[in-house]
């Protein structure tokens, strides 16, 4: 009676022992993340990313030279006294609005900011025409617009036939023709009118 009494007790003793769960293995820890596949993993950036800082600029001094475009082209069709003058002035404002929206979707399309209205440089102009009057103020609106057509089928035909952002290149493309048409005009005018050609 006492051996058997002596085994039941050991082997309630034992039973602890056998349930004893196995010594835990240590995980192996995940590997790390290689830093190539995290850059994959990011999005691409936005278009701006892609703008380089002379598209950028290309851009914003449109934009500029656009809205004063349009402002002088109001203020000429109230004060110009020249039937040819004014009738130029309308074609500038509704082309140039035109283009100016397309900038704007362009603009915005690759992240630049635009200014909200004309530089100081352009401002000073509006305010310098806006003194004069009669065949005073047509000679001067015409040399202004003279100056400012050349400049702008200069630079945009340098950015058409460039090798800058995509987009870019084809509004300036795009709105390169109808710059040209506006210098031919003005060019007509500055003749009628004997506006000295501008040195710049």
């Amino acid at each position: 009676m006492f051996i058997q009494t002596l085994i039941i007790t050991s082997a309630i003793l034992a039973a602890p022992q056998a349930q004893t769960p196995p010594r835990a293995v240590p995980e192996t820890p995940a590997p790390a993340q290689d830093p190539a596949s995290r850059t994959a993993a990011k999005p691409h950036a936005d278009h701006a990313a892609a703008v380089s800082g002379a598209d950028a600029i290309f851009v914003k001094k449109a934009a500029d030279g656009g809205m004063a475009e349009v402002a002088l082209a109001k203020l000429a069709q109230e004060k110009a006294s020249n039937a040819d003058v004014k009738s130029f002035a309308g074609k500038l404002e509704k082309d140039h609005s035109k283009v100016n929206d397309e900038l704007k979707e362009l603009a915005s399309k690759k992240d630049i900011t635009l200014a909200p209205a004309p530089s100081k440089n352009h401002q000073a102009t509006h305010d310098r025409l806006a003194k004069l009057s009669g065949a005073e103020f047509d000679k001067a609106y015409v040399a202004a617009m003279l100056e400012s057509h050349q400049k702008g089928v200069r630079e945009f035909s340098q950015v058409s036939s460039g090798s800058g952002d995509a987009d870019v290149k084809a509004f300036a493309s795009k709105t390169l023709p109808t710059l040209k048409e506006h210098l031919q005009d003005v060019q007509e005018l500055s003749k009628n009118l004997g506006v000295k050609k501008p040195t710049s």
